[in-house]
């Protein structure tokens, strides 16, 4: 069972707002994403991932999980959307190659979903680091302490710190790539 069918549930069962907060905050810009290669417009999907999510929110339907709670969402939003170019077919539309302001729009939501992604994965590989190599590259890199700054909070010398800090770096990278993520990109 994943998060999003145990926030689901807790939503759905005992009426806990923050398993549906959850729940937007973890597929909405991926669904988003998905629908506008469906709508082709991308304020077009957004407002369908809010009627999609307003569904759920309000209509709550049963999840059988007969497949992933994310399989299930975008189904519901494929349908919404599907429903939609529907009973729009009859407006014409303009095919999002013509309209260079949707593609920067669309290209800036997917610039910022590939970038959050990419965060995720670096805390995931940081989280198996030392503790002290977790604290060094939060402080600097996070927090955007200098090495002095760092070495203070630390309660080590400038020298140490660096020296910490390439080490961390190092293993960083190791983790990242072990877990197949290049590391010059993230």
């Amino acid at each position: 069972m994943d998060n999003g069918a145990s926030s689901y549930r807790r939503f759905r069962d005992n009426g806990d707002v923050s398993g549906f907060d959850e729940i937007v905050l973890e597929y909405s810009d991926g669904l988003m994403l998905y629908l506008t290669s469906i709508v082709g417009n991308i304020w077009t999907a957004e407002e369908l991932t809010e009627e999609t999510f307003f569904l759920i929110g309000t209509k709550k339907p049963k999840f059988k999980e007969k497949c992933s709670f994310k399989t299930w969402l975008y189904t519901i939003g494929r349908n919404i959307a599907l429903n939609y170019l529907k009973k729009n077919t009859r407006y014409s539309t303009v095919p999002i190659e013509n309209a260079p302001e949707l593609i920067s729009d669309e290209e800036a939501v997917e610039d910022a979903y590939i970038k959050k992604e990419q965060r995720i994965a670096v805390h995931r590989a940081m989280r198996k680091l030392q503790p002290e190599y977790q604290q060094v590259l939060w402080l600097i890199y996070f927090e955007g302490l200098s090495n002095k700054e760092a070495a203070k909070v630390m309660k080590k010398s400038v020298r140490s710190t660096e020296s910490i800090l390439y080490r961390a770096k190092k293993s960083l990278r190791s983790q990242l790539e072990m877990e197949g993520i290049d590391y010059e990109t993230t």
